[in-house]
């Protein structure tokens, strides 16, 4: 797995454009797999970054990470080939 963003202690509104940002950088990287890290809490944050990575246009697939690299508090997402 590449790259993580951490999202613990934001919010939806905060969260989400920190993920816009950081699925383009690592685009435009070229880097292909990614994870998000947003935590159990309430499962709130985890269900609006689904939410939002199913309409992102740079997300080829996402899911649950296993769970020794996060399991329910981590969403592993790969990006569209340049």
């Amino acid at each position: 797995m590449g790259p993580e963003l951490d999202l613990h202690r934001m919010t939806v509104d905060e969260a989400l454009p920190k993920i816009d940002d950081f699925l383009h950088d690592m685009y435009a990287a070229k880097l292909h797999y990614v994870r998000i890290v947003h935590g159990k809490g309430t499962g709130v944050l985890k269900q609006e970054v689904g939410r939002y990575l199913s309409s992102h246009a740079l997300v080829k697939t996402f899911h649950q990470a296993d769970r020794w690299n996060g399991g329910y508090g981590a969403t592993e997402v790969e990006l569209v080939s340049k």
